[in-house]
């Protein structure tokens, strides 16, 4: 009888040990942003990902005010992957007060570069602006305070000779309500910074006429942020856009902390790139999603975990 029972123990052992310690009753809290804006649809088919190659874990997704708030929760340990725009994730790393960072984070790991922010000012089509010099004396949303599309909204309208003083009502507001305030002929435009085709754009270009602003390449420039880079919105992004529209874009990464194990890391980086359809199918943005520039321009350090897949995959040399 001793013996059984010591063969059973020594089975149990066994079969505990084929168990990934660190997948049992780990919790992965997926940060976003707003429902209505690309990060947070991207974020629940990225949970799914992870929940499928993890299913032991608790994934969870939590609506959010997108990047600043993102990265303060993740240096709190209170999240284990999110969205962030990469001039907040800068910023996060060198403590930008301003910014929204009172401290350097220094706990921020990398995972991957993936798509990029478009930064997107529309407007009413009945309110007179095609330019943005022609936003001087309007009613605007900039997105929520010190989010990273408020953030992009300064350095723009910065780099364009125009301040918030310069408009005659300033709201700081989420995609979807500010929106509706468009819709009900309450503001006159709206910067939101997303991927191209976001859903409040759309609906906002399918209930009225919108004029597409252009932010000409030499504005860009004029930021002095690498981070900033020329790009296009394609004509017929949005109902009743017939021409290409140039614009500025900001890289877009996924993100972590160091207390996250490296073998939950591994598995979550490894799900993004093998589950990447699932966020294809979720919001087209993820089509620029592209593993061989998954480490371009990453302004903090590569969590272990997430190097160690981008050995397996060559993408760094072993």
């Amino acid at each position: 009888m001793l013996k059984l029972l010591r063969r059973l123990a020594f089975m149990a052992s066994l079969s505990c040990a084929a168990i990934p310690l660190t997948a049992a009753a780990q919790y992965i809290n997926v940060l976003t942003g707003g429902t209505s804006g690309v990060y947070y649809p991207l974020g629940v088919a990225l949970s799914g990902t992870i929940g499928k190659a993890l299913p032991n874990a608790k994934v969870s997704v939590q609506a959010t005010k997108a990047s600043v708030e993102n990265l303060n929760l993740l240096q709190a340990g209170r999240g284990e992957i999110a969205f962030t725009l990469g001039d907040s994730l800068s910023d996060a790393w060198k403590g930008n007060e301003e910014a929204g960072f009172k401290a350097p984070l220094k706990k921020l790991r990398g995972i991957a570069a993936i798509y990029p922010n478009y930064i997107q000012i529309v407007a009413r089509g009945d309110a007179g602006i095609r330019t943005l010099a022609d936003l001087k004396g309007k009613k605007i949303s900039v997105g929520a305070p010190r989010s990273g599309t408020e953030l992009n909204a300064r350095v723009i309208f910065a780099a364009a000779g125009l301040s918030y003083r310069d408009f005659s009502r300033v709201e700081y507001l989420p995609f979807g309500e500010s929106v509706e305030l468009m819709k009900n002929r309450q503001l006159d435009a709206t910067l939101q910074s997303a991927g191209l085709g976001v859903a409040s754009l759309r609906d906002l270009a399918t209930a009225m006429d919108v004029v597409v602003v252009p932010i000409p390449p030499d504005i860009v420039k004029k930021t002095n942020d690498p981070a900033y880079l020329p790009a296009t919105i394609p004509a017929d992004t949005y109902r009743g856009q017939t021409k290409d529209v140039p614009t500025a874009a900001v890289q877009n990464f996924l993100v972590t902390h160091e207390g996250v194990p490296a073998d939950i890391v591994h598995a979550m980086t490894k799900a993004l790139w093998t589950g990447l359809d699932s966020l294809v199918a979720a919001h087209s943005a993820a089509k620029a999603i592209d593993l061989k520039h998954a480490l371009d321009g990453m302004p903090v350090p590569l969590h272990p975990g997430a190097e160690r897949y981008y050995r397996e995959v060559g993408l760094l040399k072993k």
